[in-house]
């Protein structure tokens, strides 16, 4: 059954940022030069066979026939047309990927994608629980759609995400606490209710603002608020999955986080022979649980990334032009005629951006390649120092700046 989609409401004004977030979901589209954009939330990135398969055919008979993966491990769907929402929505209602109306953009979670797989914490119960919770709650409708919790094994993968609320496990089912860039945490009994309780928290004193380090930079007024007892953060090391083989699963990288249908179909397929399901990353790759070695060399066939080796990895880049208005140059073509010239891996992660908004860029330290106008980039280390290149010069000098310790 079409789920009845309420009239749209006049965007509230944000005493901190004067208006609205725009950012877009599976219901509120966003107008992009090569048509309609959707933002479908997948908490956890969790998905089955059945529903990446429901993407896949939205994805070629509502919009361009590809999909993309965010970096909070939600997927996207382009090229829709503009009435074409409530087809979208009732094809995610009857997949399951729309349980609340009233809180679609809300639903940002990442979680550890390799938790459980190779002798972790099982974060699924709480990744369940706490979207739950999320859609039982009036309070969390006001939060914007840029807010984001993070549950992470213990790894520090997701937790070095920085997060609005970070909740890290601990062995005995209790979790810590860590709210935005805050350099402390607190200890919580029940993990998925502290998450609720300091998001619901963050909504009565954000005054317009977005994210916690907005309102709070050090979370200091969200602990009193919430009773909270600091303690010292645990050191966050961000071993993050790579793609091939791991622990108990199958890793395969997108280009640029964008699959066609056909390779987004073999991956649903790869994922149903094996646990029957899929977890999309927020590094713009998706790990496939007990699926069988044999099916690499297919995956790698279709232009999946398969090879932690490959100069790819660590590569993202923005949507750029004709995609994107606002970008300077076509990106993504730039950037793959980068990448296959370079013939060693690179050590830092590197984000190519169409214009000075730089969407989509990496956590921690990246190497930033930004557009300056159709044939030339300025390219930025860590460190500060920035170049300016020709498009014929970009290959080299971004596999030097990788290297840059």
């Amino acid at each position: 059954m079409s789920p009845s989609l309420a009239a749209p409401e006049p965007a509230r004004e944000r005493a901190g940022r004067g208006r609205d977030d725009a950012c877009p979901g599976a219901l509120r589209l966003h107008a992009a030069d090569d048509g309609a954009l959707a933002r479908i939330r997948v908490p956890g990135g969790l998905l089955t066979a059945e529903q990446a398969l429901a993407l896949a055919t939205a994805a070629e008979e509502l919009g361009d026939g590809a999909l993309e993966t965010t970096s909070r491990g939600n997927v996207q769907l382009r090229g829709l047309a503009a009435d074409a929402g409530a087809e979208l929505a009732a094809r995610l209602t009857e997949a399951a990927l729309l349980p609340s109306l009233s809180h679609d953009r809300v639903r940002n979670i990442v979680a550890t994608p390799l938790a459980g797989l190779d002798g972790g914490t099982d974060l699924r119960p709480w990744l369940r629980e706490l979207d739950a919770l999320l859609c039982a709650s009036d309070t969390a409708r006001a939060l914007s759609g840029r807010f984001l919790f993070a549950l992470d094994d213990g790894r520090g993968d997701v937790a070095a995400l920085d997060a609005d609320v970070t909740l890290i496990a601990r062995p005995d089912g209790s979790a810590l606490v860590r709210l935005g860039r805050a350099d402390w945490c607190a200890e919580a009994v029940d993990g998925p209710r502290a998450a609720l309780r300091a998001a619901e928290a963050f909504v009565a004193l954000a005054d317009g603002a977005w994210r916690v380090r907005e309102a709070d930079p050090d979370g200091a007024r969200l602990a009193a608020r919430l009773g909270l007892t600091p303690r010292p953060l645990p050191e966050l090391i961000g071993r993050r999955p790579v793609v091939g083989v791991q622990a108990g699963a199958l890793g395969a990288g997108l280009r640029f986080g964008r699959a066609t249908a056909d390779q987004w179909r073999a991956l649903a397929g790869a994922a149903s022979a094996a646990a029957n399901e899929l977890r999309v990353t927020p590094w713009r790759t998706v790990i496939l649980p007990g699926a069988d070695l044999a099916v690499l060399p297919r995956l790698a066939a279709l232009g999946l990334r398969t090879d932690p080796r490959s100069p790819w990895e660590g590569a993202t880049a923005c949507t750029g032009a004709p995609g994107c208005a606002k970008s300077l140059a076509d990106v993504r073509a730039d950037a793959a005629a980068a990448l296959e010239a370079t013939h060693e891996p690179g050590a830092l992660p590197v984000h190519w951006s169409g214009c000075a908004r730089r969407c989509g860029h990496p956590a921690g330290a990246w190497v930033d390649v930004l557009a300056a106008g159709p044939s030339g980039y300025l390219i930025s280390q860590p460190t500060g120092s920035t170049t300016e290149v020709t498009n014929q010069q970009m290959a080299a000098a971004v596999a030097a700046a990788r290297r840059t310790p």
